[in-house]
């Protein structure tokens, strides 16, 4: 008996609405992460996007537990010496709430070709509205 291994052209890939008001960040980024690598699906193949499109609603209403807010820091370098450019997680979710979200979902996929691939079926809006309509994306509550 042989496994199934999932073609790229077989795979059927979903659309999903996500909530974050009020969710915690860090356990939405690893459910958004399992839903893009296509842990949820029985067809799933660890060389293969599987995965589903994700569109995450309400960023700005996100939270992070603890003294995060002022002790954890969104890094960055321009490549050039002294180019470290950094603000801690209160003002990149005033200024940003997309990217706090983006940021922590894109490290819990591969850091490879495939896992740019994943990433890019990820959507991220601040407010409640998104362009996505004509998709028909299907509203899905989290565990816990």
């Amino acid at each position: 008996m042989k496994s199934y291994m999932a073609k790229p052209a077989e795979v059927d890939h979903e659309w999903y609405v996500i909530d974050a008001d009020g969710q915690t960040l860090g356990r939405l980024a690893s459910e958004v992460a399992s839903i893009l690598r296509g842990k949820h699906k029985p067809i799933y193949t660890p060389h293969v996007d599987t995965g589903d499109f994700v569109i995450i609603i309400n960023a700005e209403k996100i939270k992070l537990t603890g003294n995060k807010l002022d002790q954890k820091y969104y890094r960055h370098h321009s490549g050039y010496p002294g180019g470290l450019k950094e603000m801690d997680y209160a003002t990149l979710l005033r200024k940003k709430p997309e990217k706090a979200v983006e940021v922590a979902v894109r490290g819990m996929l591969p850091h490879n070709r495939l896992g740019d691939q994943m990433y890019r079926k990820l959507k991220v809006y601040a407010g409640s509205a998104h362009p996505h309509q004509a998709q028909k994306p299907e509203v899905r509550e989290l565990r816990g």
